[in-house]
This record gives structure tokens, C-alpha cells and sequence, in this order.
């Protein structure tokens, strides 16, 4: 059984991923409204009734702006930190919060769930990596630096969810102000284009076929140049995308496909869904 995936929003307006099967789906992080989720989801064929719960990377705005709505409408169940969620201003009545660990995994129908400790200027911040049927998705954004966990996971994946956040010398020239700039590249920040690529061409899992560039800065990356830089490095069989801060992507199809022989070119995924109701 396949995997789908879409990011619905991604950048500091707000952030929002979707990774299911046909049967189940969990988003991780809602940072944008529970309006535009609906929207989104419709426009893609998607059903909110397969969404089955809700993961929290860490408390920052653009991550859980929109959780305590959509949770209450939909009487999902948030799965969140401790920490995070008393650094956070989310108020949610008890049955809707669970709490996880890293390294634990979590059940949700035919999917399991899998968080680890990520470096960023937050209380407890989280990465994760989302399976079924031996398909693994990873979500890797507003990280610092590639540290060893994410190394370990990041092999692991057929699809990723890698933030870009910054080209070094936009950020550099730009008008940030010398200690936001800092901040961004300081270790617990973000993940520069380099380090992406860098991460991406050393440490690929031989049969990943989508990578979801994700996070990018407003002013200090472009999608064209991030597009180029990662497509002249990725096999022709790797889908490079680049997520929008406004709109939704296409929903993608993810295949275990670890049966074929990468060596010839042939592999066993879609490269896009068609347009379907998931129930």
C-alpha cells in the first residue's frame, strides 16, 4: 500500500504536512487555518474525515496556529511534547492531548509514527518519520544543523520533507538585521541550501524517489535557484519539489519499491496522483 503526501503550507507564514494511506492520515504541525486545511485538502481530493491525528514539532506560531480549531472541529487527538505544550499558548481539553517521547513510536491505524530531538531555539523541538507498509516519510524542517539523528533517519526515507531555508549569500547581503542572521545560522536555526544538498547527495536512501524541498526564506532564498541546485544533483528518478509558502503542492504518490533494481532505471512509483477522494 502506497503512501500519499502534500505540504499544504510551508515557510514562516505557516506549516502543515500531510502523510497518509487510503484509510488513514496525519498532519504534522498545523500552522495555517482550519479554513484553508479544508480548502487545501478539497482542491486536492482529499477527505478530512481520514485525518487521524495531529503531531506538534515545537511551540514557534507558524507550526501551531491553527491546531486548537481544527483539533476541537474534528476532535483529533494532538499529540505534543510536555514542554512544548507549556511553552506553547495551545488550550485543549485533556482527551484531545497525548504526549509522546522520542524514539517511541506511535500507532495510528496502518501508520506509525516516530519522532526524534531536532536542534532549534525551541523548548523541545521534534523531527519526524511516518511509515506504512514500508514506506517511510520524513519531516525535516527548522533544524539547526544536520546532526546524527537526522543523518540516521534521513538514509532511511523514501520521501523527505528537507527544509532549504536560506542561500548564505542572499541571507549575508540581505537586510536582516546581524543578530537575526545569527540566529538563523547559529546551530539551532535553520538548515542553509548547502547543508540540504549537502545532507541530500551524501546520506540519500538509494530508493528515494520524492524530495519536498520545504521552509524556504521569503528574503533570502528563491524556489528557481533551490529547484536547480537540488535537480542537477538528484537522479532522474528523484521528484524535486519545491513547497510553497501560499498553496498547497500536488499530492504525491509514495511506493516501496526497494523490489526493483535502481541500477537500470526501473522503479516502481507514481510520480504524481491523479486527483482522488481519499475516505
Amino acid at each position: 500500500m502506497p503512501l500519499f503526501i502534500t505540504s499544504l503550507n510551508s515557510g514562516s507564514n505557516g506549516n502543515c504536512y500531510f502523510i497518509g494511506n487510503d484509510q488513514e492520515a496525519v498532519l504534522v504541525d498545523v500552522g495555517i487555518s482550519c479554513r484553508e486545511i479544508e480548502r487545501r485538502m478539497f482542491r486536492l481530493g482529499l477527505s478530512m474525515n481520514i485525518v487521524k491525528a495531529i503531531f506538534i514539532s515545537h511551540e514557534h506560531a507558524d507550526h501551531i496556529r491553527g491546531v486548537v480549531v481544527l483539533a476541537r472541529k474534528y476532535q483529533l487527538p494532538v499529540y505534543i511534547t510536555p514542554s512544548t505544550l507549556k511553552s506553547s499558548p495551545i488550550s485543549l481539553e485533556k482527551e484531545l492531548v497525548r504526549f509522546f517521547t522520542a524514539h517511541q513510536p506511535i500507532t495510528i491505524g496502518g501508520l506509525s509514527v516516530t519522532a526524534f530531538l531536532k536542534l532549534h531555539d525551541a523548548s523541545e523541538p521534534h523531527s519526524f518519520i511516518v511509515e506504512g507498509s514500508g514506506v517511510k516519510i520524513g519531516v525535516f524542517t527548522d533544524i539547526g544543523t544536520p546532526c546524527e539523528q537526522l543523518i540516521h533517519y534521513f538514509k532511511q526515507c523514501n520521501a523527505a520533507f528537507l527544509e532549504a531555508n536560506y542561500d548564505d549569500t542572499m541571507l549575508e547581503k540581505g537586510r536582516y538585521p546581524y543578530s537575526l542572521k545569527k540566529r538563523i545560522t547559529g546551530g539551532k536555526g535553520h538548515l542553509s541550501n548547502k547543508q540540504a544538498l549537502d545532507l541530500f547527495i551524501q546520506h540519500q536512501h538509494v530508493f528515494m524517489t520524492h524530495l519536498i524541498l520545504s521552509h524556504l526564506s521569503q528574503d533570502n532564498n528563491c524556489p528557481q535557484l533551490v529547484y536547480n541546485l537540488f535537480r542537477k544533483h538528484a537522479n532522474r528518478d528523484i521528484n524535486v519539489v519545491v513547497a510553497s509558502r501560499f498553496q498547497e503542492t500536488s499530492l504525491y504518490t509514495v511506493r516501496n519499491n526497494s523490489f526493483k533494481d535502481p541500477i537500470n532505471g526501473i522503479t516502481a512509483f507514481s510520480k504524481q496522483a491523479s486527483q482522488m477522494t481519499l475516505f
